[in-house]
């Protein structure tokens, strides 16, 4: 398998999960948890550690000193002040641990990235990628592989020019990962449902259907006997997903249930962080008062955790 096709079939995996006739397909796209350790500061602070960096790049603040670790995270902070003006607020930590917990999203755009900027100037334009995965595939009127290529190719096409906010069709990293990763940006989640119902509605009526809505998670495969999750999803569509009972989920209750509001972890941790360490309570950070708090935000390999925890309760 060449790229062209891995990277076609990567794209596919990530429309729908492969699945037995008998196993639940979930299309339903949730928040990760920050970390997979219990927020309790009384105990330590691993969650914390996590959440601001990541669980892989916390682990290497645990082999510095204290002094690397503050100088480290010194470092961070002048990153996270987006607009320079020597303050991290909560919205600027927010958003930096949103982007931690998004660094295996980037490593993988990251790892793409060669593949398409076929010119090298940073940057990937609609008909570098249209080269690379479809190549001359669109001449092809019958692929041996039994793809609709034309089809995929608008159906890209009208994700790249939605990705794309400055509409050159030149794609810079940020919008490339919007385009390869959409259910993580706010001002992409329209053509995750778009996309979502074009797979689901099979008789192209504009609705998902109770029996498009199990039949896109269920096959029957020669069974007369439904499993009881598919009598449960079928209860929730009645009940909770179909909310106007008309019988179908159209775009908003389509998108109320594969994007649903949940917890805001990344909010409520970035509050949590700037509420121990802002000395003078003027609701945001200096430099000098994150480092100060270095043990709440990074790891060390000396950290004498009694000591920190002295230093926490004076706050």
């Amino acid at each position: 398998m060449d790229l062209r096709q891995f990277l076609m079939c990567l794209s596919l995996c990530t429309a729908f999960a492969l699945s037995k006739p008998t196993e639940k397909k979930d299309r339903v796209h949730h928040e990760p948890q920050l970390s997979d350790k219990v927020h309790n500061d009384a105990q330590s602070f691993d969650y914390d550690h996590d959440a601001f960096l990541g669980a892989e790049e916390a682990k290497t603040f645990d082999q510095l000193t204290p002094e690397e670790s503050k100088e480290r995270l010194g470092m961070i902070v002048d990153k996270i002040d987006a607009d320079k003006d020597g303050f991290v607020t909560e919205g600027e930590l927010k958003a930096w641990i949103k982007h931690a917990q998004k660094k295996y999203i980037y490593d993988n755009v990251e790892n793409q990235w060669q593949a398409f900027d076929m010119n090298h100037d940073g940057l990937i334009s609609w008909d570098e990628y249209r080269n690379v995965i479809y190549g001359t595939d669109l001449d092809d009127p019958d692929p041996d592989d039994g793809f609709n290529y034309k089809q995929m190719m608008v159906r890209d096409e009208r994700r790249f020019k939605m990705a794309d906010k400055d509409g050159d069709l030149i794609a810079t990293k940020e919008e490339f990962t919007a385009f390869l990763h959409p259910e993580e940006y706010d001002y992409m989640k329209d053509i995750v449902v778009q996309e979502t119902m074009e797979d689901i509605d099979k008789n192209a009526d504009g609705f998902i259907d109770l029996e498009e809505y199990i039949g896109d998670m269920y096959s029957h495969d020669g069974n007369a006997d439904e499993p009881e999750w598919v009598k449960t999803e079928r209860e929730q569509f009645v009940e909770f997903r179909d909310k106007n009972r008309d019988g179908k989920m159209d775009k908003e209750e389509t998108k109320d249930w594969i994007l649903p509001s949940d917890y805001d972890h990344a909010e409520a941790e970035a509050r949590h962080l700037v509420y121990e360490s802002d000395q003078n309570k003027d609701g945001k950070l200096t430099k000098e008062e994150i480092v100060d708090k270095y043990d709440l935000f990074v790891g060390s390999q000396a950290t004498d955790f009694g000591e920190a925890l002295v230093r926490h309760d004076e706050f």
